[in-house]
């Protein structure tokens, strides 16, 4: 017996259990009685005192009425349940068998629902903090590409340093040239002079494109390279953002999953039926019962007279 009574008291309330005390509650009668008019069907006997429902019955009188006309039976190794609905009428016993069936259904769902919510809640929460921060690394760098007019900096700068290599080569080309005149025509002549412009243009060209690149200040009054670090730091900003939403989808979908796995179900596995043959009251029991009773009250009259 003790080491029953440890198993027991080790063990979790299973959803059997709770189904068999939830059948005999009065929050179910009371669900039950307002659906059905349970007092209605138990006062169908005109004028019978003992097995009819009292016209005058509470709640309490109602439930405790309910514990006699519904029998429950419980197999804790099969874990199955069976439940017996009593009535004055068949087709009323077979409604309350179902309306019986119907709740515990609903009963035995909103849990799971409730664990499936929990279980998804979180995940929930982190996805969306992911999504938010996806859509917030790809508003700022949005920005800064409407800010700069540049999509990709790395391509600009590889643009920039095609540019400036060309301009070394036509500065060279041009230095060149230029000692190629000042050793063969006089410093009067204006191929000279023309030789010594161009190469103060491409010169300046050259010193504003540097600029561009970090060595000076670019139009806007931003160091090429500060735009560029910028954009770097965006670009990790929103592969981190994208990461984080792949990871926390995958959670979520997991968790959505595990939920389904863990949801239960309340199954019939024998449909209420419909009787065809009265079973009580036993009146040949009743009768026995009374006979045996009332001989027995006959007996110890008939003793205590004689004593």
């Amino acid at each position: 017996i003790l080491g029953g009574l440890t198993s027991l008291s080790s063990a979790s309330s299973s959803d059997t259990d709770v189904l068999y005390k939830f059948i005999q509650s009065q929050e179910l009668v009371r669900e039950i009685d307002a659906a059905l008019d349970l007092r209605s069907m138990y006062r169908k006997p005109a004028r019978d005192p003992y097995f009819a429902l009292s016209g005058d019955a509470r709640i309490e009188d109602l439930v405790e009425y309910w514990t006699r006309m519904v029998r429950i039976y419980y197999d804790p190794g099969t874990k199955l349940m069976s439940i017996e609905a009593r009535a004055f009428d068949p087709v009323d016993a077979q409604r309350i068998s179902k309306e019986i069936f119907a709740r515990s259904s609903t009963m035995i769902n909103t849990p799971s629902a409730v664990a499936r919510a929990d279980t998804t809640r979180y995940a929930l929460e982190e996805l969306d903090t992911a999504i938010a921060r996806l859509k917030t690394a790809r508003q700022a760098l949005t920005a800064f590409r409407n800010e700069t007019q540049i999509v990709d900096p790395s391509a600009d700068i590889q643009g920039q340093m095609g540019l400036l290599s060309s301009l070394n080569t036509q500065l060279a080309t041009s230095l060149i040239e230029l000692d190629l005149l000042a050793e063969t025509t006089r410093d009067t002549d204006p191929r000279v002079e023309q030789a010594r412009r161009k190469i103060v243009v491409i010169e300046k060209r050259i010193s504003e494109e540097r600029e561009k690149l970090g060595v000076g200040s670019n139009r806007d009054g931003n160091a090429y390279a500060d735009l560029v670090g910028q954009f770097e730091v965006l670009q990790v900003d929103l592969q981190f953002a994208e990461k984080a939403y792949i990871s926390a989808l995958s959670t979520y979908d997991v968790a959505v999953a595990e939920a389904r796995r863990q949801s239960r179900y309340l199954a019939a596995y024998i449909e209420p039926t419909l009787a065809e043959t009265p079973l009580y009251p036993q009146r040949g029991t009743i009768l026995l019962i009374a006979v045996f009773v009332l001989f027995g009250i006959w007996a110890i009259s008939v003793l205590i007279y004689y004593s």
